[in-house]
């Protein structure tokens, strides 16, 4: 009974082997000579094969150029050889080298790239059998064998051998045809020998390494492929050896350069002689490549979810299209937008084509490298993106951001006339006619393109341009599963591009029309000096409601309005804009506060009824959860009477820097209905500081409401000489970030009407004195230096004094307000009984006075107290 080898490198001993030839036993093969060499030639590894082949210790070579390891004299052809070496994955060639005694040797290597630890570097790692001295023939295979067997593995691969015997002497005979067999199978086929060194390679395994099977023969498979995968190969290529039996891996070794490949299966299989005892190792490997693509087209679909429209920018996310296409899918992708999309239907597969006007939004090819590769990467719009800068993407995938014009016959116009993509190649007629025309077609073609693939990218009806993508590189063209690929990357693409451009739309149309309807200039008053800021959202939600305005009233007096109305986008602006006017309405009628707000909420429920059957329910809401704030300033009085309707308090800044909430009862948000607001009355000392605004300046992300207070208050409680310097630095302190809601803000300071300017007097409710009265205004008027105003005072006040005589009750006053440009004529009496304009008819005894007030008069008006009305006449001083 033969005993087997206990280990892989064992060898069968004499006497247990079987009755033949008497053979001599192969020399052990020597340690592999490895080397490492960085990116910048310096010698960082040298192993003892190495030392073994060259004679020199580690210490005499790490760390020094591995230049020196050269003959002095290496020709040309060597110094070409590893120049070239130098910028590829994988090299193998024949060098001179110098032995440290002198002697020159020839010697074969093989070369691989891989990654150092740490920062990413290349590095060479260098692999050598025994080297042969110059002018000596490299060692044949021994006598009686024939090439392939040689001195490793004699005894595994020498049966087997083309002329051994074994597969008989007939060159037709079954030995030749599992000669033909082995080398042209479409798998990987490798031989291993007892010491795990390749004997035998057929030519799968050639053009899957990009290595002859010379270059492979007497090395492992480690040192041929260095990669983990093949380090775990090898490790059970091992367990074959020792008696494990087969054993199977669900990878591979890659091309070159790439290490290993995911979509192989591998099996390791001993190879037995007759006696059972297994003497080599057989790798197999195929490629399931339809599952494997498959698997990888589903994942990079996955990923393109995450990856394509992650912003509101059309040029980014053509961009973020282009990066994910390439390499995975393409050499090279380009992306062209229409600048004005096509609206319309389904095109007709018959639809004539027209050319294109588009401007080039983003490139992306295998070619790109360093800041080239960077810029377009990263580019977000027309004219930012890098470019595809060698050839393979010339012309067709030039520079982003220049306008690219595409003839009627060109695959990329008659694919977007008919909405559907095409795979062209490059013997195509289309393509090689589109070449013709097109200087840019006939570079792409010229530069080794020879699968093309052209993609609308259509959304929602509309086509919004065209992705085109190439191969140049890979030897494969696009088949129709790249095309489905290739569409559904588009259309994700087009998709957000559609949706940023409708956004883009319908943000602008809502800032047209909100700034449309807020205060263009504030109007000409006396009361208050004012500033206002307004900021719309910065988030994808929209421009919201807030509002603000400034509504001169009678008696000089002013109103100060700040609004939010809920929710974004147009519907809230048009909302907003109602109610505005609602509020400019009602103000004009001179209303108090809380009442205004009453018939605010009155109108809002109306609106929320209105729109009751529209779609959605924030955009249905009509107003309901609008906050109001309503400010009433008597400069006369120094009075200021405030209600609000759930929105937040005004600040309140005294001349002496003192800020503080003034506290008005919050009141319900308007649309609730049923519940009632409050009146909350002060004086404001001469100088004092207003502040109103709405809820966005103080819902700030990075701090919380206590420390968005103490901000607003001390930059509200620093002097300034103006009021926008006051707003500009609230918003400065509270803001670091565009907001996430709108933010309008009011500030205000007060000015007073001194005595000076104000005159009244009290009247008995007696006929006799309304010459009395007109001779009182006289009087001021001259006192002012008004007398021009004279004629149409002595009227309104004769008017107006006779109507409070005759139709109210007493007690009676007068009041003349002089303003800069104004002068205000106000009579009040204790009746609540509001006189109203008529025209009177022909004989007609009166009737005629208010009609001579409303004609005389810039306007007319009537103001209701708790007790009594004032009928007042506003006319203007200006010389127009």
């Amino acid at each position: 009974m033969e005993r087997l080898p206990t280990h892989p490198g064992e060898r069968p001993h004499e006497s247990d082997a079987s009755p033949g030839p008497a053979r001599t036993a192969p020399p052990t093969p020597p340690p592999p000579a490895t080397a490492a060499v960085d990116a910048r030639g310096i010698v960082t590894e040298w192993s003892e094969g190495a030392w073994q082949l060259l004679g020199y210790l580690p210490s005499e070579v790490v760390g020094q150029p591995a230049a020196r390891l050269l003959a002095d004299d290496a020709g040309t052809a060597d110094a070409a050889a590893l120049r070239d070496a130098a910028g590829r994955e994988r090299w193998s060639g024949t060098v001179a080298l110098r032995h440290r005694d002198g002697r020159r040797l020839r010697q074969e290597l093989l070369a691989h790239r891989r990654a150092a630890d740490g920062p990413v570097t290349e590095w060479l790692v260098v692999s050598a059998v025994t080297g042969t001295p110059e002018g000596q023939a490299p060692p044949g295979p021994p006598e009686g064998e024939a090439a392939g067997s040689g001195t490793y593995g004699s005894e595994a691969a020498g049966s087997g051998t083309p002329g051994s015997g074994t597969y008989g002497s007939e060159a037709a005979g079954s030995g030749r045809l599992g000669e033909w067999a082995f080398r042209q199978s479409p798998c990987v086929l490798a031989v291993f020998d007892a010491d795990l060194r390749l004997v035998r390679a057929n030519a799968g395994m050639e053009q899957v390494l990009s290595l002859t099977e010379d270059q492979m023969r007497g090395r492992r498979l480690p040192e041929i492929v260095p990669h983990p995968v093949s380090d775990e190969t090898e490790a059970k290529m091992r367990r074959v050896l020792e008696g494990g039996g087969p054993q199977h891996l669900r990878a591979g070794a890659g091309p070159a350069g790439t290490g290993a490949n995911d979509g192989w299966s591998t099996s390791l299989v001993p190879l037995k002689d007759p006696a059972g005892r297994v003497r080599a190792v057989c790798l197999a490997a195929h490629q399931r490549l339809q599952e494997h693509l498959a698997r990888q087209r589903m994942l990079l679909l996955s990923e393109a979810s995450a990856r394509i429209g992650t912003t509101a920018d059309s040029g980014r996310t053509a961009q973020e299209l282009a990066d994910i296409a390439v390499p995975r899918l393409a050499d090279f992708a380009a992306v062209d937008l229409l600048d004005a999309p096509r609206h319309g239907g389904e095109p007709s597969p018959a639809a004539p084509a027209r050319a294109l006007a588009t401007t080039r939004t983003a490139v992306r090819s295998v070619l790109d490298d360093g800041p080239t590769a960077s810029a377009a990467g990263t580019a977000g719009t027309a004219g930012t993106a890098g470019t595809a800068g060698t050839a393979g993407t010339a012309g067709t995938a030039g520079t982003a951001g220049t306008k690219t014009l595409y003839p009627a016959l060109s695959p990329v116009a008659r694919c977007l006339a008919q909405g559907h993509g095409a795979l062209y190649d490059a013997a195509d007629p289309d393509l090689l006619r589109w070449a013709r025309q097109d200087p840019g077609a006939a570079r792409l073609l010229g530069s080794g393109t020879h699968s093309v693939m052209v993609v609308p990218m259509r959304a929602h009806g509309a086509t919004l341009g065209v992705a085109l993508f190439g191969r140049h590189r890979r030897a494969e063209p696009f088949e129709a599963d790249d095309l489905w690929l290739a569409e559904e990357l588009t259309a994700k693409a087009a998709v957000s591009i559609h949706t940023t451009r409708r956004d883009s739309r319908e943000h602008t149309s809502t800032m047209t029309l909100q700034r449309s309807l807020l205060p263009q200039t504030l109007p000409d008053q006396g009361a208050l000096d004012i500033a206002t800021r307004y900021l719309p959202a910065g988030t994808r939600a929209g421009v919201g409601g807030d509002w603000f305005d400034v509504i001169p009233l009678s008696g000089a007096r002013v109103a100060l309005v700040v609004g939010d109305v809920v929710g974004h986008g147009i519907r809230a602006s048009a909302t907003m804009g109602r109610l505005r006017t609602a509020v400019r309405t009602l103000a004009d009628v001179d209303l108090p506060p809380d009442e205004l707000l009453t018939h605010l909420d009155d109108l809002v429920l109306h609106l929320s009824a209105d729109e009751g059957g529209t779609d959605g329910a924030e955009e249905s809401a009509g107003g309901i959860g609008t906050t109001c704030l309503y400010a009433v300033y008597d400069p006369v009085s120094r009075r200021c009477a405030l209600a609000r309707a759930g929105h937040p308090p005004p600040a309140a800044v005294t001349p002496d820097g003192a800020v503080r909430f003034l506290d008005v009862p919050a009141g319900p948000p308007l649309g609730l209905g049923g519940l009632p607001f409050e009146t909350f009355e002060t004086e404001l000392p001469e100088g004092s500081l207003l502040a109103l605004y709405t809820d966005g300046l103080l819902a700030a992300r990075d701090h919380d409401i206590d420390e968005a207070l103490d901000k607003m208050f001390a930059a509200l409680a620093r002097p300034a000489k103006t009021l926008d310097t006051v707003c500009d630095r609230v918003l400065t302190a509270m803001l670091t970030h565009r907001p996430d809601d709108d933010i309008a803000l009011l500030v205000a300071r007060t000015r007073v009407l001194h005595a000076d300017r104000v005159a009244a007097w009290d009247l008995p409710s007696d006929p006799a004195v309304v010459a009395r009265a007109r001779k009182h205004a006289t009087e001021q008027l001259t006192a002012w230096g008004l007398d021009n105003a004279a004629f149409i005072t002595e009227l309104t006040v004769s008017e107006l004094v006779t109507n409070a005589i005759r139709y109210g009750r007493p007690p009676i006053q007068l009041r003349l307000i002089h303003e800069d440009s104004t002068l205000t004529c106000e009579v009040f009496d204790s009746s609540s009984t509001a006189p109203h304009m008529r025209r009177a008819r022909t004989f007609d005894e009166g009737g005629r006075g208010l009609l001579l007030v409303g004609q005389l008069a810039r306007r007319w008006g009537t103001r209701h107290a708790l007790t009594g009305k004032t009928v007042w006449a506003e006319q203007s001083l200006s010389p127009d």
